[in-house]
């Protein structure tokens, strides 16, 4: 049996690449493309947009950039406000600082982990009665599950507030049929290297608004007016991706189902090994939707269980398996004191409890089922051993 000094290290969402990736690379030498933009990157735009089922999309940098330029398209500036999710990456909500606008927080739901569309409400009823409406409302599909974008859809359309999907972690996801990072005025996507694909680092902004994503190929190239010298009337950004980074992207698109199939696998695997514990509880899936289950997230009950998430992730990681809390909420973040918050209802955060009793197993799609039931095999012992006490 193996020591512990010569066990594999199990990573929570290592990249995994589809073998294709060298020969877009290699076109992109043999012709020279090294610098950003290229054949790679326009034919990348096309086919993200052409999966997702939008009329276009830029590459950029990171899903960061892209959210920068959805917010600068919408002309968000200093003293709006901004709504965004609370439970998510800090990413989601830094662009909104970027802007010198201030965000407002809402809480999630239980049934998706989302934005509630029962705070959101709620949020901007009272921005509406005070003058001060949001120019966005940045609505994040968590770990893969879409939010109730229908309920959140209808309460924006009556505010006329914009939406921008943060589906960073969501592509390949649906939801009533129709692609996560579509329902909103701009969505964005993430190729980060733990995503279920990657380039490395990047990222997509996607819309339907055509003249708005000529705008943002502008101000994504430093803005660079149309002259002979280089003259500019408007700040621009340097976020637009390699020819290089593209190619990755465009050969990690062609397995991205595959991808979602062996994510959802694991998560299947997970939770028929695991759901007998008592006081363990897996993220729901929405009905009429399909989570592309990026992470495999789940709750424990501290008082049936006996133990806590901290705990949990020191055990595990003795035993060299990465996992993870489930996001901190942005409104409990030192960066966002004293920043308005709206819950889910009077007296209860769902996003803390989630926080307090939320964490993530390694849900990599080229796990091996033996390195899962290594995940699982200490799971149990754990969990099996606390409850017993």
């Amino acid at each position: 049996m193996l020591q512990k000094s010569d066990q594999k290290r199990i990573f929570l969402s290592a990249p995994h690449m589809s073998g294709n990736e060298m020969n877009y690379i290699h076109d992109a030498f043999e012709t020279n493309w090294i610098a950003p933009l290229g054949p790679n990157v326009d034919a990348f735009e096309k086919e993200i947009a052409h999966y997702v089922g939008v009329s276009e999309a830029v590459a950029v940098s990171s899903g960061t950039a892209a959210i920068h330029l959805a917010l600068s398209l919408l002309d968000v500036k200093k003293g709006d406000k901004v709504f965004c999710s609370t439970l998510t990456f800090v990413a989601s909500a830094n662009p909104i600082l970027y802007q010198g606008a201030e965000p407002v927080f809402i809480d999630s739901e239980p049934e998706t982990w989302n934005m509630s569309p029962q705070a959101l409400e709620k949020a901007l009823k009272e921005a509406c009665m005070n003058g001060n409406l949001p120019k966005a409302v940045i609505v994040v599909n968590l770990y893969g599950q879409s939010a109730k974008m229908d309920e959140i859809v209808t309460i924006c359309n009556q505010y006329n507030v914009p939406i921008i999907e943060d589906a960073a972690e969501s592509l390949g996801s649906t939801y009533k049929g129709k692609a996560s990072g579509s329902f909103g005025k701009f969505g964005i996507f993430s190729f980060n290297g733990n995503k279920i694909i990657t380039t490395s680092s990047g990222g997509m902004l996607v819309s339907n608004d055509v003249e708005a994503l000529k705008k943002a190929r502008f101000l994504a190239t430093q803005a660079k007016d149309h002259a002979l010298h280089y003259q500019h009337s408007t700040i621009g950004f340097n976020y637009r991706m390699s020819n290089i980074l593209a190619g990755i992207g465009r050969a990690q698109l062609e397995v991205l189902d595959e991808r979602v199939q062996a994510r959802r696998l694991l998560f299947d695997r997970y939770k028929q090994e695991l759901c007998s514990i008592p006081g363990l509880h897996f993220m729901p899936q929405l009905q009429h939707t399909i989570s592309n289950r990026w992470l495999t997230a789940l709750t424990i009950d501290e008082g049936v269980i006996g133990t806590s998430v901290p705990s949990i992730l020191k055990a595990l990681s003795e035993e060299k398996i990465e996992a993870r809390p489930v996001w901190k909420p942005l409104h409990m973040q030192p960066l966002f004191e004293g920043v308005n918050y709206y819950s889910h209802c009077e007296n209860m955060s769902v996003s803390e409890n989630l926080f307090s009793t939320g964490l993530c197993l390694p849900s990599g799609s080229n796990m091996t089922e033996e390195d899962q039931m290594r995940v699982i095999k200490c799971v149990k012992e754990l969990l099996k051993m606390r409850v017993s006490l």
